[in-house]
């Protein structure tokens, strides 16, 4: 992969879509990864735009959860895509935002068991011809995807322990969560490389990004991931002090005074890239030294904001 993929995540009216992906090629990003949130906007329907909108930029469907949309739908949005874009589509499986799950109704229980039931079936699917897999939570009985046969790769997004050593041992490559710091990235692939038994899985790490000082926004962005009770390690790694439940406690009541001075100058310093082009640069190399091959960069959504930080951080603008 090439060095900088652009985040997108589900917020911005759909019409934007087309000018934010001519953007991120127009700036020398890579790839263009494509939030899947329940209740935003649908990431398929996106990334047709998108693919549609651009001539070489890459797309992935970002972390579609098997607990909501069945594996061989979501291989069949993937393939489909790269039929009408080939080689230019990637597909990542995660569990999905416990809480988004939640308000759906929807249980997920056993997550390394399913997610590596649906790696598999996927990567069968587009291997092309019938697949059979008899699984404890999928069953498939011998069909094919009409159009497999495709080069698609399945990245997995993972942060805990046991879903880093799945990616490693089964998945293309993993995808790590933004607001991981950098002594935590470097943790979080070397699970991943150690559990690969000599493959070399691709290793892309999503990082918030801020040119300017860390406003509101983005330390309240810091601050909605960082509440999560998996993050501890992270925090831990980062030898950041953060209350979690008073930060839950913030968000669950709308006390955005109570984010804002919890999301420290120090927290954010840890968990993100911020300030000058200089200081970005360089905690951007600090993520690059972790053995990422691939910088996703969240948080950029205006057209010219994108192309303003993808020349901040190097990306090469593609070619005329």
């Amino acid at each position: 992969m090439r060095d900088f993929g652009l985040s997108i995540d589900g917020f911005s009216p759909a019409r934007d879509i087309a000018a934010q992906a001519r953007a991120a090629e127009a700036g020398g990003a890579a790839r263009l990864w494509i939030a899947t949130h329940l209740y935003l906007r649908d990431p398929v329907a996106l990334a047709a735009a998108a693919l549609a909108a651009t001539e070489r930029l890459g797309v992935a469907l970002m972390a579609m959860s098997p607990y909501a949309l069945h594996p061989v739908h979501a291989a069949m949005a993937a393939a489909t895509l790269d039929e009408l874009y080939p080689g230019r589509v990637l597909l990542s499986l995660g569990v999905g935002a416990p809480g988004d799950l939640a308000a759906a109704g929807i249980a997920a229980p056993h997550p390394a068991r399913t997610l590596g039931e649906a790696i598999a079936v996927c990567q069968r699917l587009f291997a092309g011809g019938p697949v059979i897999h008899d699984g404890e939570r999928f069953r498939l009985s011998g069909r094919a995807l009409v159009n497999g046969g495709r080069a698609i790769r399945v990245i997995l997004a993972a942060t805990g322990p046991r879903m880093l050593a799945l990616a490693g041992r089964e998945a293309d490559g993993v995808l790590i969560s933004d607001g991981v710091s950098v002594p935590h990235m470097r943790h979080c692939i070397g699970r991943t490389i150690a559990a690969a038994d000599g493959r070399r899985p691709a290793t892309c790490g999503l990082v918030h990004v801020r040119l300017g000082p860390a406003d509101a926004p983005i330390r309240r962005t810091l601050g909605f991931v960082l509440r999560g009770t998996h993050h501890a390690p992270n925090l831990a790694a980062a030898g950041v002090r953060l209350d979690q439940e008073a930060l839950r406690a913030a968000y669950a009541a709308g006390d955005w005074v109570a984010v804002d001075r919890l999301i420290t100058p120090e927290v954010v310093a840890a968990h993100a890239a911020t300030g000058s082009v200089d200081a970005v640069r360089a905690k951007l190399a600090a993520y690059r030294a972790t053995g990422l091959d691939h910088i996703v960069l969240a948080g950029p959504a205006e057209p010219a904001e994108i192309v303003r930080t993808l020349a901040a951080v190097g990306a090469a603008p593609a070619p005329r």
